[in-house]
């Protein structure tokens, strides 16, 4: 499928309830779970498309050591597609009006660090010098989109957290580990562009 197919796929995808609101309050995190948002940025090399992933710095204080989307918190007053946009931006280099934005995921629940988080899909220049922000990013990994339909590369686990039953994703690729929020949102990329 073509970005622009999954264009289409999007439009008719209707992202799921969070598993937030399955939660009991009582189960929740001190001062509640916060709003972040993430880019899922995609481009075509050949005919084949690929995501954008960034390895987080092992000396960060969340998430350190981890692949992931360029995201964030947001700030005071700001949606979470202007989010996402600045963070990419601020993560590797992108610049916001070369992105094209073509839909939005299921809220994902971040476990480690108790965020509710939005990804919004685009389609991103390729080539373009992206570059990766020294203080947060230890390398960018571009993903063909086929190394992660491979049999056996995914897999979930059950685990429970805040007192709820979840499926934990994992991707298996070039001897590398991609879990949690960013496996589960591949895996529904995944789902909604085979919809179609």
């Amino acid at each position: 499928m073509t970005l622009a197919e999954l264009r289409g796929a999007l439009a008719a995808w209707a992202p799921r309830p969070s598993h937030i609101e399955r939660i009991a309050r009582e189960h929740w995190p001190e001062g509640g779970f916060r709003e972040a948002a993430v880019l899922v940025p995609l481009h075509e090399e050949g005919g084949v498309p690929s995501v954008l992933l960034t390895l987080r710095r092992a000396d960060l204080r969340t998430h350190a050591g981890q692949f992931s989307f360029p995201g964030g918190r947001l700030d005071a007053g700001e949606g979470s597609l202007d989010a996402a946009l600045r963070e990419a931006r601020e993560e590797v280099g992108l610049d916001p009006s070369r992105v094209e934005v073509l839909g939005r995921l299921s809220e994902a629940m971040v476990l480690q660090s108790a965020n509710r988080l939005t990804p919004w899909v685009a389609s991103v220049p390729y080539p373009f010098p992206y570059e990766a922000a020294p203080r947060e990013v230890e390398a960018i990994w571009h993903v063909p989109i086929p190394a992660l339909l491979a049999p056996g590369v995914h897999r979930t686990q059950r685990h429970n957290f805040y007192g709820l039953d979840v499926d934990v994703h994992f991707y298996e690729v070039e001897g590398r580990t991609i879990w949690g929020a960013t496996a589960r949102i591949l895996s529904e990329l995944i789902e909604a562009w085979s919809a179609r």
